[in-house]
């Protein structure tokens, strides 16, 4: 889905032998500049063979790669700074999901495991490892596959954040239906239907065709899985975020209206800035998609190219930016985030101490302090 182009210039192609009607095909057709044929000699050892003279596909000349290396640094900063940091989020917030059994607690534990997918299955494997290390020397069904499991973490990522949208309009516009029907379990179950489902919806997208690689007029597959794609993953859930967080807003205007001013609540404020950060980010990338869909190929125009590589880097730091956002919004979470390296750093002190010293009990509260929330 978001894999490397500028390695595909190193790959040189060649020719294979279908057994259909259609009896030359390119294979690798990831090369740049014009294909290069070796001759083949025939018998009266005129240079080309008859059968290939006249019938040779005019191939146009791929879309340089601006961006050079500048993508391999990008994703390995991001995925060596991101990934740790998405652990020790995973880690905080499964302690206070624990202490407080808060649904919004296990909402954005459920958003920072898939964003921890993400990283791994797009940014690792799909980018780093296929694209700029194996040079994209990867068999076919192994790519296809790789693409199920990508689109479905990016599935499971944003209706997650639907889901905790949902949960904070409930909460905030119909407070006692709020309090009667949410529970962790609840809350477990629909987070695994979620789960469940983005799986199944990133099966069709086994067939998706990488943009980088469109050299034909987009086939009516390729036109559904593209439109498929920019709905389930960007129009669809901004449409519930605005509606959503719309009538969040004009609840906390009315209540101010009628009384002293609301204060705008922690899980309030994180909602908000999740949303936005999702739409802004995402926004480049599904506009260029539909410019390649529409106007002109990334294939031949390495403006689109070069825009769809800022675009997708973009949409990954998605992954990256909500511990940033945590920790400036909550306390509470800043403190558990301290409390938890104290605790990893607190084993290797220890172990440090020379032996028959004694360290002293450190004492810490059995839970939040009392009024304390995201």
């Amino acid at each position: 889905m978001m894999r490397a182009s500028c390695w595909d210039h190193q790959k040189k192609p060649r020719v294979t032998q279908d057994s259909g009607p259609s009896s030359m095909r390119l294979a690798g057709q990831e090369t740049a500049g014009q294909l290069q044929v070796t001759s083949t000699l025939t018998p009266n050892g005129s240079g080309l063979s008859q059968e290939f003279e006249g019938h040779w596909p005019e191939i146009p000349e791929r879309s340089p790669c601006v961006a050079g290396v500048l993508p391999v640094i990008y994703y390995s900063v991001l995925l060596g700074l991101g990934l740790p940091v998405n652990l020790l989020t995973t880690v905080a917030l499964a302690r206070l999901a624990a202490r407080t059994r808060k649904p919004s607690y296990y909402y954005l534990l459920a958003l920072t495991a898939s964003d921890v997918i993400t990283q791994v299955v797009i940014v690792f494997v799909g980018f780093l490892l296929q694209g700029a290390v194996l040079a994209r020397k990867v068999p076919q069904a192994v790519v296809r596959a790789a693409n199920i499991l990508e689109f479905a973490a990016n599935h499971a990522s944003v209706w997650i954040a639907v889901l905790l949208t949902v949960d904070r309009y409930g909460a905030l516009c119909h407070p006692l239906h709020h309090r009667a029907t949410s529970s962790p379990g609840r809350t477990r179950r629909a987070i695994a239907a979620v789960l469940g489902t983005a799986l199944l919806t990133g099966i069709p997208f086994y067939w998706w065709m990488d943009v980088w690689r469109d050299e034909d007029p987009p086939s009516t597959l390729d036109k559904v899985l593209k439109w498929a794609h920019c709905l389930i993953v960007y129009f669809i859930p901004c449409a519930v975020f605005l509606v959503t967080n719309s009538a969040i807003v004009c609840q906390l205007q009315r209540r101010g209206q009628s009384g002293p001013r609301p204060r705008v609540g922690k899980s309030t404020a994180i909602l908000l800035g999740v949303t936005t950060l999702f739409a802004l980010l995402w926004a480049p990338r599904i506009f260029v998609m539909l410019y390649h869909l529409y106007v002109a190929p990334v294939y031949r125009d390495w403006r689109v190219h070069l825009a769809l590589d800022v675009a997708n880097m973009a949409a990954m730091l998605n992954t990256a930016v909500n511990f940033g956002l945590y920790s400036f919004v909550s306390k509470t979470f800043r403190a558990t985030v301290q409390e938890v390296i104290h605790d990893a750093h607190l084993p290797c002190t220890l172990g440090s101490q020379p032996a028959g010293v004694v360290a002293e009990p450190v004492l810490k509260p059995a839970g939040l302090p009392k009024g304390a929330e995201l």
